[in-house]
């Protein structure tokens, strides 16, 4: 009993974090505003992770769990035709950037904060590593089963999506509305289109 209410607190301080760290971003919120938002002492969120940069680590791996679960969603939510699945997930993906969710807003400020802060670097390096993984498994494995491959190193195809709709969406967060989702989601197909070719026999 005492291990799942140590647990369930930690939780709360996680999710009380993002929301904070959502809100004001990483370099303007302290433990005591963590503290505030959680509704617990400063020692309660010390107990648990003795250092922000602690907490910091369980806040960007919950966000990027969020993101990643909406993201094998949209794979899958196209069925059996790879293109209609690179459809619905491009469109997926674009709308989980623009919906400024706290996960959302987290991970675009723990990336621009690590220009000045290294420490970051190793965990949004390992998110990128895990997104680029999730997007060959769809991407490049699927229509490698329908006889395409790419054109560039296959590690390198997943790496170009994900850059294309975060580039896009950092556009977007000071320039609203300037970025049409279906005329992404076209542009993405054509670019997809040159990435990939008929695998040739061997």
């Amino acid at each position: 009993m005492r291990y799942k209410k140590s647990a369930i607190s930690a939780a709360q301080i996680v999710a009380a974090a993002k929301r904070a760290i959502a809100r004001q971003g990483y370099a303007n919120t302290s433990l005591k505003d963590i503290a505030d938002e959680a509704g617990m002492s400063k020692g309660a969120i010390h107990y648990h992770f003795p250092t922000k940069e602690a907490l910091v680590t369980e806040v960007l791996a919950a966000a990027t769990h969020a993101v990643a679960e909406r993201t094998r969603e949209a794979w899958q939510s196209g069925g059996n035709d790879p293109f209609e699945a690179l459809r619905s997930a491009v469109r997926e993906l674009w709308a989980v950037r623009r919906s400024g969710s706290d996960e959302v807003r987290v991970v675009s400020n723990l990336l621009a904060q690590s220009l000045h802060d290294e420490a970051l670097r190793p965990q949004l390096a390992a998110y990128y590593r895990f997104a680029s993984a999730q997007t060959s498994e769809h991407l490049v494995t699927v229509l490698a089963s329908y006889g395409f491959e790419p054109r560039v190193s296959p590690e390198l195809v997943p790496r170009l999506l994900l850059g294309l709709l975060d580039g896009l969406v950092l556009q977007a967060f000071v320039d609203p509305d300037v970025i049409d989702a279906d005329e992404l989601v076209r542009s993405v197909e054509l670019i997809a289109g040159a990435l990939f070719q008929v695998k040739k026999p061997s």
